[in-house]
């Protein structure tokens, strides 16, 4: 066995004997077609809950980051499913499509290759501002975007919290392990760094006020967060799709070609209305071209 596989199942095992819930991948490709409710709804809620919380009976001076480590505890956390994706989740009034590990879009591929995605299987996929994401986005959004407003405010630059944030995607929790590199993670990751620059900055969200603002020494809502200002096209795998390393990419666009009969049953389902806009606004989170994959492009390439 090559050295670089041994690497690959010895942290596979590792992470295997430490985190047994983990669901690392998710799938946008399998049931695509089956009719989902929208859930941007009681998604709002829950956030605008938390920020009204995370204020209530202010005590002390200004302290931006005192709020964000509140709405970051109640809803968001350090384990690896954030307290929000957990609920999103469970909660019966928020609809699923949930694919099994034997179903998924990695089914029917050898271990060394799926790695964690085969052990773990998928997380569930659910619909917000009319995309279809996975629910681990919003753990990458509260989580992972935090870490990124952390790292901004410490250098100055976009461009290199950016960079660590790819870093990770590259690293032991993103393709070292799983093969896959996701470009909608780290589009997530921004969104929620945009997010929390949002709480306090006018026009972070185009012609938007600030969600907070301090008037006489307690803060004041000024607007509803919306997960509609955050939420595009490049959260959905089946459209903006993952980067596979080169053991898995083989037997993924063979997969993929699989779901050819359901490109041509909606066509529509599968292609990007927004591509030039959102490659642009995401220029600097080295995002991987992998349009080739695309089932507009890959089925009527492969007829």
């Amino acid at each position: 066995m090559q050295a670089h596989v041994r690497f690959i199942l010895l942290i596979v095992i590792l992470l295997s004997a430490v985190q047994p819930c983990f669901a690392y991948e998710t799938d946008q490709f399998s049931n695509r077609l089956k009719p989902i409710r929208d859930a941007t709804a009681l998604l709002d809620k829950r956030v605008n809950q938390s920020i009204e919380k995370a204020i209530a009976n202010w005590k002390g001076p200004r302290d931006d980051w005192k709020v964000i480590n509140a709405i970051f505890h109640d809803i968001g956390g350090y384990h690896w499913v954030d307290k929000i994706e957990r609920w999103a989740m469970k909660s019966p009034e928020i609809e699923h499509l949930q694919t099994s590990r034997r179903e998924s879009i990695y089914q029917g591929q050898p271990f060394w290759a799926t790695r964690v995605a085969g052990i773990f299987g998928v997380g569930p996929t659910i619909k917000v501002n009319g995309q279809l994401i996975g629910s681990d986005k919003m753990g990458h959004f509260l989580s992972q975007g935090r870490k990124f407003y952390r790292r901004y405010l410490k250098s100055g630059l976009e461009s290199q919290a950016a960079e660590h944030s790819a870093y990770t995607e590259r690293a032991i929790f993103g393709q070292m392990t799983t093969g896959v590199y996701s470009n909608a993670d780290l589009v997530a990751n921004y969104e929620g760094y945009r997010f929390y620059r949002s709480l306090f900055e006018d026009d972070i969200i185009p012609g938007k006020k600030a969600i907070l603002s301090w008037q006489e020494n307690k803060w004041v809502i000024n607007r509803p967060f919306t997960w509609a200002d955050h939420v595009n096209e490049y959260w959905d795998e089946a459209l903006n799709i993952n980067d596979y390393d080169s053991l898995l990419y083989p037997y993924m666009k063979e997969r993929l070609l699989s779901f050819c009969s359901d490109y041509f049953t909606a066509p529509e389902r599968y292609i990007l209305h927004d591509d030039e806009q959102l490659k642009a606004r995401y220029a600097q989170l080295q995002l991987r071209d992998t349009s080739e994959l695309r089932l507009n492009h890959l089925c009527t390439a492969n007829p």
